[in-house]
């Protein structure tokens, strides 16, 4: 089994950067596809970001194209989304996610360990 945890949410004001870490522990991620999702309150999951075992392979929602970059670093175990020119519309719970199989993937159902959530609050 694989432990998720994510970290790096917090308040910021529109315009501004944070950047998640979701650090694993168990066993290593280093052959699991990546995600990140986020749900915000009344809503459903959705899918934000993917990345593929070399970090080469990248997928995202079309909403956070061009701002949002997502990222790994399978020495440390470790996956990262680095959020720009943030919008009041980010504002969710962020989970990072590993998928059950090898190819990167936006449905939720190909995920099987999900960390805790981190908070990201973008005020106007």
């Amino acid at each position: 089994q694989v432990q998720l945890v994510e970290s790096g949410g917090g308040l910021v004001q529109a315009g501004d950067s944070l950047r998640l870490s979701c650090t694993a522990s168990g066993r290593t991620i280093r052959y699991s596809v990546m995600g990140w999702f986020r749900q915000a309150p009344g809503k459903e999951r959705d899918f934000v970001a993917t990345i593929g075992l070399m970090g080469r392979n990248t997928r995202y929602v079309d909403s956070v194209k061009g701002r949002f970059t997502i990222s790994r670093d399978n020495a440390k175990n470790t996956v990262y989304l680095q959020m720009n020119s943030l919008k009041p519309e980010d504002t969710a719970v962020y989970y990072c996610a590993a998928a059950k199989g090898l190819l990167t993937t936006d449905n939720a159902n190909e995920y099987d360990y999900w960390g805790q959530g981190t908070q990201v609050t973008v005020s106007s």
